[in-house]
């Protein structure tokens, strides 16, 4: 069985709550990552922040990403897998959600995350096509 273990990117970092916009933009520069899991004090997910998100929410209306913290964009239930969930459990919850970012969660604590890359190196290309077409096909107002 492949595990969401298997297929995770390692070495995915929070940003936290309180952290500015200018900042988690520095960090994904620095992580070359387009996504950050948002921490809360206690190190829980409280959402995901895109490099999306930082432009059209914040810089496209005006304000100041000096003055925006991750917290103020986290919207919504953020949703994670367990490390040892089944591929199968990972792509159910991807297309169900039409998300493109998964954290991965091993005994309460970020251990990786799944994107599309992550899915792409390992999924078989008619499992691939599902999943892109799952997740693609329908409107949504991500």
């Amino acid at each position: 069985m492949t595990t969401a273990g298997d297929i995770m990117h390692r070495g995915a970092q929070w940003i936290p709550a309180h952290e500015t916009l200018d900042r988690a933009a520095q960090l994904m520069r620095e992580l070359n990552v387009g996504a950050l899991p948002i921490s809360d004090e206690n190190e829980r997910l409280c959402g995901i922040l895109t490099d999306r998100d930082i432009v059209v929410g914040c810089v496209a209306m005006g304000r100041d990403p000096s003055r925006v913290t991750a917290a103020d964009m986290a919207k919504g239930t953020p949703r994670w897998i367990d490390a040892s969930a089944d591929v199968g459990d990972v792509l159910t919850t991807m297309e169900e959600h039409q998300i493109r970012r998964l954290p991965v969660i091993e005994n309460k604590r970020l251990v990786g995350m799944i994107s599309e890359s992550d899915l792409a190196q390992h999924l078989t290309d008619d499992q691939l096509a599902t999943w892109v077409e799952s997740v693609y096909s329908r409107t949504t107002t991500r």
